[in-house]
């Protein structure tokens, strides 16, 4: 309405001028300023100002619109959407152009709000997550910004520019900043004095004048323990279905030869003590084999639940140096004991525990062969977070470092007589422990297998 109103004035005055302009057109056609000077000057001067009046007017009509969306406009600009337009004024289309932008200021401020939640919302979703995050400039270095699971993997407590880590770290530097990881790759970080491996990927991206790289790591150690675990299960599977094959032909050829015998002692015939004795070898042969292969898996398959009791770490060990003693002693291997207070205990299965360190001791029994002063330390101790640590330390061969990542896989073993089985079941007995195993280990000086319990206590 504001709008037709504001037409209609303008076209009022259109008129008006024309008017105004056609009247003075005529008063200098038709007065005689010979004759009645004054009076004909006095006429086109009135005219003449009236004329001056209704521009003047027009003008202002014209162009205060103009000013109002100019100072709208730079408002906008300097995004100043806090000003409030008065509607205090009797031109109804200016009021009517002033609550407009009032309605545009207020949509605006609303949307700016709407984007604050969503920016706070998406960057608390971003705090949480286990995946870390961090975006930064390229030329500067200047990080834009980055969440507490990336500084976590990264150890370090605070980053606010990429220089920090390249003074400090300068091989984890190159791995996550210099190396190009447009497609997802799989690093190995140290986090916490724990390695774990680390799924990263980057991306670039324009902000006006400015490029930026966008580095996303995802810590993949539980999910591959977890793969791990359930792919272990199906091989258990697929070896409970090759001893049934085994046992299939075991049984038939036994079946075999007491039809044999029955048949001689029925029928007074002579057996073929040679075929028989072939038989009875091949039976033999492959029971024993069968025996043990089925061995290395009986434990497996009996660990389903845990029989979790208080169990004093010095008294563990005082039973596998009893049980170890005489066989280390022929070997001339030294068995150290270590704990740093005798009260210490862990809330485990003690049997399950105990048959980790067998396992560990025996490794390292292997391991010290050719040594000169060969030596066992077990080792009970408490980590600064409170979580209990039990080590098996050996000063033998060491581990390459190309077969490090394997030493957990089934079947994988170095040894000509290994069957692969026995790290990995040390890992299974961990992970039902909600604890962990971990492998340190330097070529020609020894390798420390550490068991790191959760703190419940």
């Amino acid at each position: 309405m504001a709008y037709k109103k504001y037409k209609l004035v303008l076209g009022i005055r259109l008129i008006a001028l024309f008017v105004i302009m056609m009247l003075l057109s005529l008063l200098l056609s038709t007065l005689n300023f010979n004759s009645n000077l004054v009076i004909s000057l006095t006429l086109v001067i009135l005219v003449v100002a009236v004329l001056i009046l209704m521009v003047k007017d027009f003008f202002k009509l014209t162009f205060r619109r103009f000013s109002e969306m100019d100072d709208f406009f730079k408002a906008v600009k300097h995004r100043d959407f806090s000003r409030w337009f008065s509607l205090n004024t009797k031109a109804e289309d200016i009021k009517e152009l002033r609550k407009g932008f009032n309605d545009v200021n207020a949509t605006l401020i609303e949307i700016k709000k709407e984007k604050e939640t969503q920016h706070l919302y998406l960057q608390k979703i971003l705090e949480l997550i286990q995946t870390g995050i961090m975006a930064y400039n390229i030329q500067t270095g200047k990080v834009l910004w980055i969440n507490d699971s990336f500084k976590k993997m990264l150890d370090v407590p605070t980053l606010k520019q990429i220089d920090f880590v390249q003074k400090r770290k300068p091989k984890l530097y190159e791995t996550v900043f210099e190396t190009n990881h447009s497609k997802q790759n799989t690093i190995v970080l140290t986090t916490g004095g724990d390695k774990v491996k680390i799924l990263i990927s980057s991306s670039r991206f324009d902000i006006k004048q400015n490029t930026f790289k966008l580095l996303v790591l995802q810590n993949i150690e539980e999910t591959l323990n977890q793969n791990e675990n359930e792919a272990w299960k199906k091989l258990l599977r697929v070896m409970n279905h090759e001893i049934m094959n085994s046992i299939t032909p075991i049984s038939s050829l036994a079946e075999t030869l007491h039809a044999k015998i029955e048949g001689s002692r029925s029928n007074d015939i002579s057996l073929d003590i040679e075929d028989l004795e072939q038989g009875i070898d091949s039976i033999r042969k492959r029971s024993i084999g069968l025996m043990k292969f089925a061995e290395k898996y009986r434990g497996l398959n009996k660990i389903t639940t845990l029989d979790l009791k208080k169990t004093i770490i010095i008294q563990l060990f005082a039973g596998i140096q009893d049980l170890l003693k005489p066989s280390l002693d022929q070997q001339n291997i030294t068995l150290q004991i270590k704990v740093d207070n005798s009260e210490t205990y862990l809330e485990i299965d003690a049997y399950l525990i105990e048959q980790v360190l067998i396992n560990l001791v025996l490794n390292a029994v292997e391991a010290l062969k050719n040594q000169e002063h060969p030596k066992i330390t077990l080792i009970g101790e408490k980590n600064i977070d409170g979580t209990d640590v039990i080590k098996v330390m050996d000063n033998g061969e060491g581990i390459a470092e190309e077969i490090m990542d394997s030493v957990f896989i089934p079947f994988f073993s170095t040894k000509d007589q290994g069957s692969g089985i026995g790290l990995n079941l040390c890992k299974q007995i961990m992970l039902l422990h909600k604890g962990k195993i971990q492998i340190n280990s330097i070529e020609g000086k020894g390798t420390t297998v550490s068991l790191v319990f959760p703190n419940t206590k």
